[in-house]
């Protein structure tokens, strides 16, 4: 038996699946928990040591046999964070994450320095946004000036991952476009955004390998920490979106994943680059070559689930009570900004719920508009998709909201495409998986095309597609007009 490990670092946990390519079934995986430090000023963040621990929690849950089946491993990790450490590899300061919002100023700044928005645009086919990881380096150098003053690697999520596994210092293009000082049509780090953080930024960066060659190979000292072989490759890994684009079988023109957990993603895979960052479209490049136009939000699955609980509800309860009301919920709108916004840019957004009479308020329909406003910001991004040429084919839906058949019939209304479920709900750790597996036939002569290993290891559900209704998609039509009234009123506030 021989397997390859994917690895997924997600923002509550991290996930790993063994997966036996020859059977195409995934033989064991585990999960481990993972806090989140989280202050009413924005701040979410973690620790180097909680990755470590939850990591060698995960190998710990296989047996010796399945640890020694491993031939590769391949990490997806969430976007953006920053991880600052030393010369000998110790952290200098938590890890800010992709839904820390105290970086309001030093977004500011940097675009000041860098000549405005449009320039900004230019050098790295984003906005500088709270989400991204440059304004937290920056952060770094203006709220702890002595752990900047040691800061020797610059690391992502999943490069932190890569270097405990086999103490390599690079990344690759996907998870670099998400750093805003990539320049991911050109390939390279934007010298001129770096200097608006510091002039020695450049120098510590690290060098960009390409996705389908390994990153390292796994030490003496993981094999010996984690139990696995010593030697295999560990692949490039990505940004969580770009393996979930690999393991929902996202890697050709026209297919589009939509991801429903704590943020909200909507993908596409693109052999041209599609951005307009200004309407929320990031510029992002996926991690098998080509670009992954992304829009995504801070609040998704956050939206039901403090529903939810407010409502002393379980998930099928929820869905119950959701179920018995109309589309567009009888004109209650969710504007559901628990965490403040990315997309659209509003950091210090709240969470607001609209258009209550006496004659629909009631908890089905509060519980259907937190449910569909998780869409309507996904709708938005599909128009622009449109607008810059992308002519979409159908969704690929993951994530926890993918398991409610409620919301797989929501989604394919409001954006009026078909939904399909790929056969596996374990996403980014396939597509880890799916890239090792690639990287592990490359390095042994195969030059297979990553999309014809999707081809043969990625399925979905064909049984379980959910098609749009074209009536209640006009219903739709309607309440999205009624989502972007309130939306644009109530936005000036939060500014």
């Amino acid at each position: 038996m021989q397997t390859v490990a994917g690895i997924d670092m997600g923002t509550q946990s991290i996930k790993t699946v063994l997966y036996d390519w020859s059977e195409k079934k995934i033989i064991a995986k585990a999960q481990v928990p993972v806090d989140i430090i989280a202050r009413n000023d924005g701040t979410r963040e973690q620790k180097t040591e909680w990755y470590d621990k939850a990591l060698a929690d995960c190998f710990a849950a296989f047996t010796p046999e399945q640890k020694a089946s491993i031939a590769a491993i391949g990490v997806s990790g969430h976007q953006h964070g920053f991880v600052p450490l030393d010369a000998d590899g110790n952290s200098l300061y938590n890890v800010k994450l992709w839904n820390d919002t105290t970086t309001t100023e030093e977004c500011r700044l940097i675009t000041e320095a860098a000549g405005g928005a449009e320039s900004v645009i230019s050098e790295v086919h984003n906005l500088m946004l709270p989400g991204f990881t440059a304004p937290k380096i920056l952060w770094l150098k203006r709220h702890r000036q002595d752990a900047f003053a040691k800061l020797r690697y610059i690391m992502l999520p999943h490069n932190y991952l890569n270097y405990v596994l086999c103490g390599s210092y690079n990344t690759e293009s996907g998870d670099a476009s998400g750093m805003a000082i990539y320049d991911g049509v050109k390939k390279q780090w934007s010298k001129k955004i770096c200097d608006c953080i510091d002039s020695g930024l450049y120098d510590l960066l690290p060098p960009v390998i390409e996705s389908d060659v390994p990153s390292g190979y796994v030490s003496e000292k993981a094999a010996a920490a984690f139990g696995i072989p010593v030697g295999i490759p560990v692949s490039s890994g990505g940004g969580d979106n770009m393996m979930s684009a690999i393991g929902t079988g996202t890697v050709r023109d026209g297919f589009l994943t939509v991801s429903l957990g704590t943020s909200g993603t909507l993908f596409g895979y693109s052999s041209v680059p599609v951005a307009d960052p200004v309407r929320g479209v990031s510029g992002f490049n996926s991690s098998t070559g080509g670009f992954l136009p992304l829009l995504c939000t801070m609040n998704c699955t956050v939206a039901t689930e403090e529903t939810r609980s407010l409502f002393a509800l379980g998930v099928k309860e929820f869905d119950e009570l959701a179920a018995q009301t109309v589309p567009g919920a009888d004109g209650v709108v969710f504007l559901p900004f628990f965490n403040g916004e990315r997309t659209p840019n509003l950091p210090h957004g709240k969470a607001c719920i609209c258009g209550i009479s006496a004659a629909n308020c009631s908890r089905n329909n509060i519980a259907r508009a937190a449910m569909e406003s998780a869409i309507f910001g996904m709708r938005q991004a599909l128009g622009v998709f449109k607008e810059l040429g992308f002519t979409a084919q159908e969704i690929r839906l993951t994530g926890g909201g993918s398991k409610s058949r409620l919301w797989r019939q929501i989604t394919a209304d409001i954006m009026q495409l078909p939904v399909k479920i790929p056969d596996n709900d374990e996403a980014a750790a396939m597509g880890g998986a799916i890239q090792a597996l690639w990287c592990l036939e490359k390095r042994l002569g195969k030059n297979i095309p990553i999309a014809e290993l999707v081809d043969e290891h990625i399925s979905v559900r064909e049984s379980e597609t959910v098609f749009p209704d074209s009536k209640t998609s006009s219903l739709y039509d309607a309440a999205f007009e009624q989502y972007l009234l309130y939306l644009n009123k109530l936005a000036p506030l939060w500014i």
